[in-house]
């Protein structure tokens, strides 16, 4: 493939970090207006379970939001050191895991919604390739088999309290 003569394995691993920031970035910038443009419009059509949880996205502040990403940020400084540095993989391939799967939850509220919504830009255009171009090179490498990363994607979901953990800081650290 045309990167893998430019990029070693573990600069394609560092890059996590701003695969990740990049999405992040669209939507720290456009939640907080695409909410107070949107939010009424798009109530009636967020499916039942998803309604306490707009509810609840609905006043968030871009600051709030930006103290989220700060918390996973951390946390995946020291992921993605071990994993390039240490080849400690497990739960780097579980965190990508998730980004993977995110994408798909950007093109399916987008579709749902008939609209843009704050992320799907990035997750398309960058988390996407990014994904796939890791999990290729993680597995032509030989870092990696389709086994590890069936197995470790479930420890993606490891980062699930760590974001809810960081929205309620967000909204302790920045009140509204």
């Amino acid at each position: 493939m045309l990167f893998d003569d430019y990029f070693s394995l573990n600069a394609v691993v560092w890059l996590f970090l701003a695969a990740f920031m990049i999405h992040d970035f669209e939507e720290i910038i456009f939640v907080e207006s695409w909410m107070n443009r949107n939010y009424e419009r798009v109530r009636p059509l967020i499916p039942g379970p998803g309604q306490k949880w707009f509810k609840d996205m609905s006043n968030v502040k871009s600051s709030q939001f930006a103290v989220a990403v700060f918390v996973e940020f951390i946390l995946f400084v020291p992921v993605t050191y071990l994993a390039a540095e240490k080849g400690i993989w497990a739960l780097f391939i579980g965190f990508n895991a998730l980004l993977f799967v995110h994408v798909f939850t950007h093109l399916g509220q987008s579709i749902l919604l008939r609209s843009y919504t704050p992320g799907v830009v990035t997750a398309v255009a960058v988390s996407l390739p990014y994904s796939v171009y890791l999990f290729y090179r993680l597995l032509r490498d030989g870092a990696a088999t389709w086994q590890d990363l069936l197995t470790y994607a479930p420890l993606g979901l490891l980062l699930v309290p760590v974001v809810l953990a960081g929205h309620k800081l967000g909204k302790k650290v920045v009140p509204d």
